[in-house]
């Protein structure tokens, strides 16, 4: 590659690897370079992992990618969401794990304010779940009561894994995050833009210990590693912006570990029936774009022990069984614990494969009807499939079929990464995909009968 046509370059901070690349002025990333994550202790509900082990990780593949562009372009940065840690301000160790986002322990906390949830929901555009930061670091507080003087102190510091890794590359120089992360705590009020004293004080948790809210590109923060961070998101604001242009008329479905289906909202429109109002990124004038999210809940989950990858699309639709997939329970707009993996009727006697199709038709179904929500409340023109479960066939067909409007294939990897690095880089490259039209086949229409039938159900069901 001509190493004089560097654009940029992105680490993605993800949950199961960690990737860094190389993005050329083309458009294009080169030079992908990929480990695990540290192995990640799962046990009753918590999800921790060796913080300093993860930095390692991550600085390994960005120094491993750097080797190749003989420069030091702007860095993008994307992050999973709501998984942190605390660490001693001095030193620099952690005082904890890395407590990932899937981690439950605020469970009891969420429980506290269920009468909170119409506050919430209308302050953040989210639903009261443990899987964010707020509800976890407030229990760590409760549990542990002497840790919330050293926070208040200034001996302590808390923050997500994007924070902590900005802290550390600048010395400490700079205790941050970016808008989309801060959005994505339950502690800012997506309105204003700014940490909230109401959400702060239903959560316990001090105003004065969070980090700076910053735009989500143009930071210009130079680092001990040898780059300048330009861009830091949240790695689904990431792929956003690597698969959708700002057109309120197409949707992206991303299935990978969860799933989220979600478009772009014009500015100054809600969401709506109950989805989520996700703020994609900030830029440094302040202009926020904004988007309705639905969500799926640990879907990978559900289907790794079945053999996914044998099922075709000819075995959807045999038989009378419904299904639901999330085994943490619904996601967006139900937000139902009490669902988690359901079938209408036993499966005792169905093998995997046959408990495989009714697994991935639940998956399915729950696209199809956030999309066709999206679609009723105002038309969609097209629907993007990405991320690593979107690559099974079976999956792709029976979307397209129940979908209200063309489902097209994204071919580009790495949507994150290269969203990361678009935000980064200074040549502003636009919207960047590769996709193919699923083309619906002929007399598939039992599926969609099924469908129909699911909704029933389905509707059945939460009045229960």
């Amino acid at each position: 590659m001509d190493r004089t046509l560097i654009a940029a370059i992105a680490l993605d901070l993800g949950s199961t690897s960690i990737k860094a690349a190389v993005l050329d002025q083309q458009g294009n990333l080169q030079h992908i370079v990929t480990q695990p994550v540290p192995a990640i202790d799962h046990r009753q509900g918590r999800y921790e992992s060796d913080a300093m082990e993860y930095v390692c990780i991550a600085e390994h593949v960005l120094q491993t990618c750097m080797t190749q562009t003989g420069e030091k372009p702007s860095l993008g940065l994307c992050s999973q969401r709501s998984s942190f840690l605390i660490w001693d301000k001095t030193s620099g160790e952690p005082v904890t794990p890395l407590i990932s986002w899937q981690d439950d322990r605020g469970k009891s906390c969420c429980e506290r304010l269920h009468a909170s949830t119409n506050t919430l929901h209308t302050l953040t555009g989210l639903r009261l779940t443990p899987y964010y930061f707020a509800p976890k670091l407030s229990m760590l507080l409760q549990e542990n009561p002497a840790w919330r003087g050293k926070l208040i102190q200034g001996e302590w510091l808390a923050g997500t894994l994007d924070t902590f890794l900005i802290w550390r590359w600048t010395n400490g120089a700079h205790f941050v995050t970016d808008a989309s992360m801060a959005a994505r705590t339950l502690l800012m009020d997506i309105r204003q833009q700014q940490w909230s004293d109401t959400l702060c004080h239903l959560f316990d948790i001090p105003r004065s210990i969070l980090p700076h809210i910053k735009p989500s590109s143009e930071l210009n923060l130079p680092l001990n590693i040898g780059l300048t961070l330009q861009a830091s998101v949240g790695d689904q604001s990431a792929a956003l912006i690597a698969s959708l242009t700002d057109h309120a008329c197409e949707a992206l479905v991303n299935l990978g570990t969860g799933g989220f289906v979600i478009r772009s909202l014009a500015p100054g429109t809600p969401a709506f029936d109950g989805y989520l109002h996700t703020l994609v990124y900030q830029d440094n004038q302040r202009e926020t774009r904004f988007a309705v999210e639905g969500t799926l809940n640990s879907i990978a989950a559900a289907l790794a022990p079945y053999p996914v990858q044998d099922c075709g699309v000819e075995d959807l639709a045999q038989n009378d069984i419904f299904c639901l997939a999330e085994p943490s329970g619904l996601g967006a707009p139900y937000f139902r614990s009490d669902w988690g993996i359901h079938f209408s009727t036993s499966p005792a006697g169905l093998n995997a494969q046959q408990i495989a199709a009714l697994l991935l038709e639940a998956v399915i179904f729950r696209v199809a009807r956030i999309l066709e929500d999206f679609h009723h409340h105002s038309p969609l023109t097209r629907v993007y499939l990405s991320g690593g479960l979107s690559e099974l066939l079976c999956l792709q067909q029976g979307i397209a079929q129940c979908a209200p409007c063309p489902v097209w294939h994204l071919q580009q990897k790495e949507a994150s990464l290269l969203g990361a690095a678009l935000l980064a880089s200074k040549h502003k490259i636009k919207c960047h995909r590769h996709a193919e039209e699923i083309a619906v086949l002929a007399g598939t229409s039992a599926l969609a009968s099924k469908y129909r039938r699911w909704k029933v159900w389905l509707d059945a069901l939460l009045q229960t």
